[in-house]
C-alpha cells in the first residue's frame, strides 16, 4: 500500500465505488464523497496522478444523477451545481496540496544528499590496510539517520608510519558532531607536519578552541605506529585494549584532561608484537548496559571475539556481543577501531623516542 501503485489503486477504487453507489441508490446524493479520490492521491501521488484523479470526481459529480430536488430556473438543482463545484474545487486544492509536498520532498531529498555527502567527508572509509597496519572500523551514531555522532577518528600515513587519532566529543548529535568535525580537521591539517605526539596534542587543543562552548570537551587518543611498538598520548579517553595471553587495558602512565580542559599530555610506550591487535573504542562500548543495569565488560569473550581471523570478522564479533549485551538501543555513539601490524609494519626497530616521552617505562607483553 506504500507504493505510488498501491495509492493510486486505492483512489481510483474510492471514486468508483462512491460512483457505483450514486448509481445504485440515486435518492442519496453521494457526489461529495468523489473528494476522497483526490486528497488520497495528494498525499502520496505525483501532480500529475493528482491532477487525472481530481478531473475524474469533477467528470463523475457531473455526471451522476441528481436525488429529484426542484430544478431552479435556469435549469439546474442547486444542491447538483453546489456539490458539483465542491468537488472541483476540492480536487484543485488536491492538485496544489500534491504540488507543494512533491516540492518539499524534493527539496528535502537535496537537503538529505547534501547532508549525507558533508557527512562522509568527514567519516570517510578507512582502507584495509595502511602503512603495513590492518585496520577495521565501525562508527555508528545514536542520533537516528546520522552518520556523524561526538565520535570522530582518522589515520593518515605521516614519514615515521601510520598515525591515528580518536576522540568523543561531549554530548552526541549535531552540536557534537560540529565539534568533532573540528578536530578531524586541525588533525589533518597538522598530523602529516607534526612528528611530536604531545605537541600534536596542544595544537589540537589550540586549534579547537573557537569551536568549544563553555562545557565542551574532547577526548582524545593519539596513536603513532612504529616497528615494534606504538606511541600514544591519551587525552581523557578510555584507555585501548591489547590482545595477548590476556586482554589488556593500557592505562596512561600520567592521567591527562580532555581537550579543552587544559590538557596535560603525556608519551606513553607500548610494545607491540605480530600476534597482539589493539582495540580503540569510545564509551559507547563499555557504558551499554544490560537489563540490570550491568556495563559491558571486558572479560575473556572479548579477548575470544578480538583474537578471531580475520581482523574484519574479530570486529564483527565484538559487536554481536556487545548486541547481546545491550537491553536497548544505543542512547551513546559508537567508534571502534581494531588493529594490527603486518610484517612490513615490524621490520626494523623502534626509533628515538620524542624528547616529550614520558618517565614510565613501556608496558611489557605478558
Amino acid at each position: 500500500m506504500r507504493s505510488e501503485r498501491g495509492w493510486l489503486l486505492l483512489a481510483g477504487t474510492t471514486e468508483v465505488a462512491v460512483a457505483v453507489g450514486a448509481v445504485a441508490c440515486p435518492t442519496v446524493s453521494l457526489r461529495g464523497l468523489l473528494i476522497g479520490g483526490p486528497l488520497l492521491a495528494a498525499h502520496r501521488l505525483s501532480v500529475r496522478a493528482t491532477v487525472a484523479l481530481a478531473a475524474a470526481a469533477a467528470l463523475l459529480a457531473a455526471a451522476l444523477p441528481g436525488t429529484g430536488d426542484a430544478v431552479a430556473p435556469w435549469g439546474v438543482a442547486p444542491d447538483y451545481a453546489v456539490s458539483v463545484l465542491f468537488v472541483a474545487a476540492v480536487g484543485l486544492w488536491a492538485v496544489l496540496l500534491a504540488h507543494t509536498r512533491t516540492s518539499c520532498e524534493a527539496a528535502l531529498a537535496r537537503m538529505t544528499r547534501i547532508a549525507e555527502l558533508a557527512q562522509r567527508a568527514h567519516v570517510r572509509p578507512l582502507p584495509a590496510e595502511i602503512g603495513g597496519l590492518a585496520v577495521a572500523v565501525h562508527t555508528s551514531s545514536a542520533t537516528e539517520d546520522a552518520l556523524l555522532g561526538g565520535d570522530l577518528y582518522d589515520v593518515t600515513l605521516t614519514a615515521a608510519g601510520p598515525r591515528l587519532v580518536l576522540g568523543d566529543a561531549r554530548g552526541h548529535g549535531v552540536d557534537a558532531a560540529r565539534v568533532g568535525a573540528a578536530v578531524v580537521c586541525a588533525f589533518r591539517q597538522t598530523a602529516a607536519t607534526e612528528p611530536d605526539l604531545v605537541r600534536l596534542a596542544r595544537t589540537l587543543d589550540l586549534r579547537i578552541q573557537a569551536d568549544l562552548g563553555d562545557e565542551d570537551f574532547v577526548t582524545l587518543l593519539l596513536a603513532d605506529f612504529v616497528p615494534g611498538e606504538v606511541r600514544m598520548v591519551n587525552c581523557g579517553h578510555p584507555p585501548p585494549l591489547r590482545t595477548g595471553r590476556r586482554l589488556e587495558v593500557l592505562e596512561p602512565p600520567d592521567p591527562s584532561p580532555p581537550l579543552g580542559l587544559s590538557p596535560r599530555p603525556c608519551l606513553q610506550r607500548i610494545t607491540l608484537g605480530p600476534q597482539q591487535r589493539m582495540l580503540f573504542y569510545t564509551d559507547g562500548l563499555t557504558e551499554a548496559r544490560d537489563a540490570r543495569g550491568v556495563m559491558f565488560p571486558l572479560d575473556h569473550q572479548v579477548k575470544a571475539a578480538l583474537s578471531a581471523p580475520p581482523i574484519d570478522q574479530a570486529l564483527d564479533g565484538l559487536l554481536d556481543l556487545l548486541h547481546q549485551h545491550a537491553a536497548r538501543d544505543a542512547d551513546d555513539d559508537l567508534t571502534l577501531l581494531l588493529v594490527q601490524p603486518t610484517v612490513g609494519l615490524l621490520d626494523g626497530a623502534p626509533g628515538p623516542a620524542p624528547e616529550n616521552e614520558g618517565r614510565q617505562p613501556p608496558l611489557r607483553s605478558p
